[in-house]
Parts: C-alpha cells; sequence; structure tokens
C-alpha cells in the first residue's frame, strides 16, 4: 500500500448530472447475442492468484503534470492502461452482468448515458464484489493511485457503461475522420475522488476510446484507449475528462469502480451528483448515510484519543483547534445531508 503523504485538497469542482432524483429504466432492449455469449459452463469464486494478472501501468501522470499540482487527495492524476484481471476473470464479470436478475433489477439510462448497469450487490455479483473487495486488488489501485483506497460504497461495485454498435464489426477505411474526437460521454467531474476503469470487451479492430484530460491550462490531453482485462486509474473527482468515441467493433463495455480515501481523516468530497439518477435511490441513500457516520465516528474518535494524549501530556487545551475541528465536521454534515435529496 501507498504511504504518500497527501498534500491538503483544494475546493473540489461543481458536478453536473441529469435532472432527475430517481433512475430510469432504458426503454431499448440489449441485443441477445450479448447475453448468450455472456453464459459461462462454471460459475468460479474470485481467486487472486488465478484470476489477476497485474502488470505496472507504463506512466502515471502526476497532478503537477496536468497543471493541477495541490488539488485532490493524491499527487497522483491517471494511469496508462494496465493489466490487472485475466481473461477468464473478465468471462466470470461479464456472466453475472447479463445474468436475468441483474438485468431485470439494474439496468438504467440517462441523457449522459444510454445503457448503464449499477447496484448489483453481492447476492447478484458475487465474483464482482469479491474482487474489488480483494486486499490484493486494493493493494495494486492503491499503489498506482499513490494513496490507499476502498470501494467508495457496495453500490458503486461497480456501473457498467454498454455501448453497442451492432451484430458485426465495423470496417474502418480511414481511421483519421472528422468523427475520430467525438465523446462517448461528456465532459464531467467524478462523484467520487477517485475511478477504475476496467475494459470488459475484445478491442480487436477498435480505433479510439481514449480518456481525454482537460489540463489547468485548456489543453486536451489523451491517455490511450485499454484493451480487455486492462484498466485506468484516474482521480476523477479532480479532473475535468471524458471518453472519447470508439469505434468499430460490435460492443464497448466498461467497468467503472469507484473508491474514496480508506482514511477517514482525508478530506471528502464525494457528492451523489453524477450517481443519484442512475440509482435505486433508497438504496443508495441507505448506504451513503452509513459511510458518512462512519467517517465522522472515525474522525471522532480520532479526535478524542489526541485531546487524551494532550490531557496525559499535560499540554493546554487548544480552543482554536477544537473549534475548527468541529466546525469541519459541521460541514461534513451539512455536505452529507444536502445529498438526501427527496
Amino acid at each position: 500500500m501507498s504511504t504518500t503523504t497527501v498534500a491538503p485538497p483544494t475546493i473540489a469542482h461543481t458536478v453536473v448530472g441529469p435532472v432527475r432524483l430517481t433512475g430510469a429504466r432504458p426503454t431499448n432492449e440489449l441485443p441477445q447475442w450479448l447475453i448468450d455469449e455472456a453464459k459461462v459452463d462454471e460459475k468460479q469464486s474470485f481467486d487472486p492468484k488465478r484470476h489477476m494478472n497485474y502488470q505496472p501501468p507504463s506512466k502515471i501522470y502526476t497532478m503537477k503534470d496536468i497543471g493541477l499540482e495541490g488539488q485532490g487527495i493524491s499527487p497522483h492524476a491517471v494511469t496508462a492502461p494496465f493489466q490487472l484481471f485475466t481473461e477468464e476473470a473478465i468471462q466470470q464479470m461479464r456472466a453475472e452482468i447479463f445474468s436475468k436478475p441483474v438485468l431485470d433489477e439494474c439496468q438504467y439510462t440517462s441523457p449522459f448515458v444510454k445503457n448503464t448497469i449499477r447496484g448489483m450487490g453481492p447476492a447478484r455479483a458475487p465474483f464482482i464484489c469479491d474482487a474489488w473487495r480483494s486486499p490484493e486488488v486494493l493493494a495494486k489501485i492503491s499503489d498506482v493511485a499513490g494513496i490507499d483506497l476502498i470501494p467508495a460504497m457496495n453500490y458503486e461495485i461497480a456501473a457498467i457503461n454498454i455501448a453497442v454498435n451492432g451484430e458485426t464489426a465495423t470496417v474502418i477505411k480511414d481511421t483519421k475522420t472528422a468523427d475520430d474526437d467525438l465523446p462517448a460521454f461528456a465532459w464531467h467531474w467524478d462523484s467520487y475522488p477517485f475511478v477504475c476503469v476496467t475494459m470488459l470487451s475484445d478491442c480487436t479492430g477498435m480505433v479510439g476510446g481514449e480518456t481525454a484530460l482537460k489540463t489547468a491550462s485548456g489543453e486536451i490531453m489523451k491517455v490511450r484507449g485499454p484493451a480487455m482485462g486492462t484498466a485506468v486509474v484516474m482521480q476523477g473527482r479532480y479532473i475535468e475528462h471524458q471518453a472519447l468515441k470508439a469505434f468499430g467493433g460490435r460492443e464497448r463495455i466498461s467497468m467503472i469502480t469507484s473508491f474514496r480515501a480508506k482514511s477517514a481523516l482525508v478530506k471528502d468530497d464525494t457528492v451523489l451528483t453524477g450517481v443519484r439518477p442512475i440509482s435505486n435511490v433508497l438504496e443508495l441513500y441507505r448506504e451513503w448515510s452509513e459511510y458518512r457516520l462512519k467517517v465522522l465516528e472515525e474522525r471522532i474518535r480520532a479526535q478524542m484519543e489526541n485531546e487524551r494524549q494532550q490531557q496525559l501530556g499535560q499540554r493546554p487545551f487548544k480552543i482554536s483547534d477544537m473549534k475548527t475541528f468541529l466546525i469541519r465536521q459541521r460541514e461534513f454534515l451539512d455536505a452529507t445531508i444536502a445529498e438526501l435529496i427527496e
């Protein structure tokens, strides 16, 4: 795990999301071939020795590299795609994603993404949930992120974005057309501090699909598109970005897993703006409330222990320090309440 010292983060940007307060189901049906091809003969339990294939990223871009030094919760901005899971693991994940219980209960749509699957949970997707809670996987994600991370909530394991081009692969005659840089998703900041985007599709014949980042100067930087089983880790809450459109292939299926700092003492700028309209809000709000209360509990316990040590050392009570702590927790509570929109 990383031991990076984190600089105090600056104010996070406003997240823009759909105006709906409740999740909407898609009106289009996914093609049957996509569902049929995802079936597996044997359901497996996640085993890091069998299902991980980690290879370090060739490059980790820093916040300084993109002109955002001092912002966020880590000095690391985004990684180049790196190998994380084996093809066998991806097959198990796809089988859970396109299972009947998940398709019946977990599909959503919004103006930002036509087909997404969220809130699968351990009952419907045990392999996926075990993978993202595996200490071995979390250690690698934390290493490349530059800070110890944990999944933001169970509900955020994981979001699956699905784009289907058709039943036959598209042949591209000219890869340098005016449409190459069309976005698959609009410019945005994420709701959570970090995300890990894992490619679940065979990218053979696919062109594009890069992640575009907007630097502090307004310039656009592209991180190359991933291949099946590879992942990109990005500090998406603090970096304006978009996924560029991919051309070629029948499908583009990516898994987005959201993370927050493991330490409750790290500033938390999480909001629900981008995820509320594509969620079961009652499930989302319950987990949101639980995690925020746990963070508050850990912070209070740490403060109480600090005061106890100060008293044992016969040091004077610092009124200003206590007031600062309490004000910050009040702000944290206010931010928590503000997200519970009815």
